[in-house]
């Protein structure tokens, strides 16, 4: 039975779950076989993207792993995406506090050409994928097309075969009017219509499906890519590396005329065992995971007070519950009830001493205190930092401690210390995708003046296909061209600015 078959046939009334694996941590409203079956698939397919790319693991990744939400329907996610998600059918944040990823257990649509959830599902972790093992800035073509490769993985008897045919994408690649191949190279510097966008997907796939098994076009990539991380504009880039653009566009066409297109099997001997373990989670775990929900998908002034009004109720019914408490603690913060929060998480540290989430939201609480206060008090802060230090040695892999640390001298007004600088780097090696994080480290590395290295931490934003064109680190890039060093720090105080958990 196939992972979403699995997934229909769960019961309705199915108690909550959790399944832990190296890279993933899922929770779903599913038997037991049927979130194991998943955890599992998931890790064969992260296996399957590690031999492709010939990536080996990076020491401490399994302290930062994505946490997955398994919702019963499309509508479902669509609801808890909240606006501008009617077409969604599933959605990923990469976050230094945790990456996430929210999937329907069936899609609402039938047909050899309907989007599946698992195809979502795998297209966003091989973006999360590619940042967290790669330093190498990705076109969009690239980015979206790569991710729509492996994305249509089909799980065989044997293995997984990746570079299954994208039939949803089947309308843009044979259909609609050809998207130049001009554009589809420049794709991250215009704003694109939504057809163009669409072909950025089919043409991005059909071009990296074709690379993928023509060795001297392979070279030829790598030199592009090459180029383009030197600084080169796509279009020139592409023209030098591949010859000509438009004899390469040639050449897509015949690969799309083709009858039949190639695929790669990664046999399931070649991947590593797979280690998965399945608990149903608590009685206070049960009653309070749709608040955890909403807060980890990411909150605003309005909804932050929503979800901690819901929570409230299940976090005075158990208060013996550490991670529920946990978990409040962080719902009590962001909705500005730092009494309540603090309240919170002394409950669950009473009960389990090194939960690392109430540790670390305990730090957090006197810091903003701090800060709110401008405390210029070094004693004040060095015991607000105490919290976090010992978040980071209830797990010292964990990315987020690392990333607070460091921040906590800015808030302060202080230049960071050499550790909390190594934190940093660190935490970044750890958690890539946090785009905030690299705005954060970029900062460091100009005020180090590492201004290359800054280049290079921000070049995978810059092109970044779900970016406009003018995002902030494409602004920064070239304001660092410029060498003009008062733009910088105005780029980068707006660009700091526009955080936050949402």
């Amino acid at each position: 039975m196939t992972c979403l078959g699995l997934l229909a046939a769960t019961p309705a009334q199915a108690e909550w779950r959790e399944a832990r694996a190296k890279h993933f941590i899922l929770y779903g409203n599913m038997s037991e076989e049927a979130i194991r079956a998943m955890a599992t698939r998931l890790e064969q397919f992260d296996g399957s993207l590690r031999y492709l790319y010939g990536k080996p693991e990076i020491d401490g990744q399994e302290s930062n792993p994505v946490t997955v939400y398994v919702l019963p329907t499309v509508s479902a996610v669509r609801r808890l995406y909240g606006k501008g998600g009617d077409h969604i059918a599933g959605f990923y944040q990469g976050r230094v506090s945790g990456s996430v990823a929210f999937t329907p257990m069936r899609s609402d649509e039938e047909g050899p050409n309907a989007l599946q959830p698992q195809q979502v599902l795998f297209h966003e972790y091989a973006h999360h994928f590619l940042l967290g093992n790669s330093q190498v800035a990705y076109p969009a073509w690239y980015s979206e097309g790569a991710a729509e490769f492996v994305g249509t993985a089909r799980f065989e008897r044997e293995g997984i075969m990746l570079g299954v045919a994208a039939q949803h994408r089947a309308y843009g690649l044979l259909d609609a009017a050809k998207l130049p191949i001009e554009t589809l190279f420049d794709s991250s510097r215009r704003k694109l219509s939504d057809m163009e966008t669409e072909q950025v997907y089919g043409r991005g796939w059909l071009l990296t499906h074709y690379l993928m098994f023509d060795a001297t076009r392979v070279a030829n990539f790598n030199r592009y890519l090459s180029l383009l991380n030197q600084g080169k504009p796509s279009i020139d880039a592409g023209n030098e590396a591949f010859g000509s653009l438009k004899q390469l566009d040639r050449e897509l066409g015949r690969y799309l005329g083709q009858s039949k297109i190639p695929g790669m099997l990664v046999r399931f001997e070649r991947l590593p065992k797979t280690d998965v373990s399945v608990r149903v989670l608590s009685a206070g775990e049960q009653a309070m995971i749709p608040s955890r929900m909403q807060s980890d998908r990411g909150v605003n002034r309005n909804t932050a007070g929503e979800v901690y009004a819901r929570a409230s109720t299940v976090a005075a019914a158990f208060p013996q519950d550490a991670v529920a408490q946990g978990w409040f603690a962080e719902m009590a913060y962001d909705a500005g009830q730092d009494q309540a929060a603090e309240a919170a998480a002394d409950r669950a540290l009473a009960v389990k001493p090194d939960l690392q989430q109430a540790l670390l939201y305990k730090g957090l609480l006197h810091l903003r205190r701090a800060a709110s206060d401008k405390s210029k008090d070094p004693a004040r802060w060095n015991e607000a930092r105490s919290w976090i230090i010992r978040a980071n040695r209830a797990d010292p892999n964990a990315a987020e401690p690392l990333a607070v640390f460091y921040s906590s001298f800015r808030m302060a007004g202080e230049r960071p210390r050499e550790s909390a600088v190594n934190g940093l780097e660190r935490a970044f090696e750890l958690v890539p995708q946090d785009q905030g994080l690299r705005f954060m480290l970029a900062s460091q590395q100009i005020a180090a003046g590492q201004i290359d290295q800054a280049k290079r931490t921000l070049r995978p934003l810059a092109y970044d296909p779900h970016a406009r064109p003018d995002n902030p680190a494409a602004t920064l890039l070239a304001l660092l061209d410029s060498g003009n060093q008062d733009a910088v720090k105005a780029a980068l105080a707006k660009a700091s600015g526009e955080g936050g958990k949402e």
